[in-house]
């Protein structure tokens, strides 16, 4: 075990003499840290926390108790390859969290960010990507390979379907369950979710001016629109806001590969879209 003279752990704990420690961690009553473990300077594991695997924390971290870090993928497929889990810096992870290292079927590779916050029983599956400042309420679940970007929040209960991407500053409703990727800057919720408007109290509260969100809005009655193709809407969007950042960002998510298609706002009548579909 390597780490500073300053690390604080409790008689009880359980190190791995090969993990290493940067300076400042604590380590609490009856945790166990495994010997492919890296905690970065200021990592705090509160009480009964088991961290395994090959897994980072990145520094001041915070893990609450009966928290699992980096045990083995839930995947039949997992053979034991040399998966790793990585986590950035300032997370706060609470009481019951999980959290999956990746497999060879995704890049070997789960990674989260900086400033998160993981409440109460919630997932992180395997070969997941999860951004900055991102939030996972009580026993929100991502299956494997979900990209979740920047800002975004998913409420209590929901449930998002492998290989998904949760655009940057979503909100996603309590209960929802999400099977198809949710463009940037989108509210959505119900049993299958389904667009309900723009995340206005969230772009308020990061500073989005009224006029990206005028924008914002414009663009996102053109994508939707009836009439049409897919493809067709996607370019008058673009054409319209070439200048306009945020709009930019919407158009460059919607124009990347899909393998589940998008969410779309309930009152267009089609469902929500396949790959493919309109195009």
């Amino acid at each position: 075990m390597t780490g500073s003279s300053a690390s604080a752990i409790h008689p009880t704990a359980i190190v791995a003499p090969k993990a290493e420690l940067g300076e400042g961690v604590s380590i609490g009553p009856y945790s166990i840290v495994g010997p492919q473990v890296r905690l970065d300077d200021g990592v705090e594991l509160h009480a009964h926390v088991v961290v395994a695997g090959r897994t980072r924390i990145g520094a001041r971290t915070r893990i609450f108790p009966f928290a699992s870090i980096g045990s083995a993928p839930q995947d039949l497929k997992f053979k034991g390859e040399p998966s790793e889990l990585v986590i950035g810096s300032d997370n706060t992870i609470r009481e019951h969290v999980t959290m999956n290292p990746g497999t060879e079927g995704g890049g070997m590779l789960t990674q989260i960010g900086d400033g998160c916050l993981f409440m109460v029983g919630s997932h992180v599956g395997h070969d997941c990507r999860i951004g900055n400042r991102v939030i996972l309420a009580n026993n929100a679940t991502l299956g494997g390979h979900v990209t979740i970007e920047d800002h975004a929040i998913l409420g209590g209960l929901s449930a998002v379907h492998q290989f998904c991407r949760i655009g940057q500053h979503v909100m996603v409703g309590g209960m929802t369950g999400v099977e198809h990727d949710v463009v940037p800057y989108a509210m959505v919720m119900g049993n299958r979710a389904w667009i309900s408007g723009l995340n206005l109290i969230g772009l308020k509260r990061r500073g989005f001016n009224r006029e990206t969100i005028r924008a914002l809005r414009d663009a996102y009655a053109m994508l939707f629109a009836e009439g049409g193709t897919w493809l067709e809407h996607i370019g008058q969007v673009a054409e319209r806001y070439a200048d306009d950042t945020a709009v930019r960002e919407l158009i460059d998510f919607v124009q990347q590969d899909s393998s589940r298609g998008f969410c779309r706002p309930q009152a267009e009548g089609k469902g929500n879209a396949r790959p493919g579909d309109d195009a």
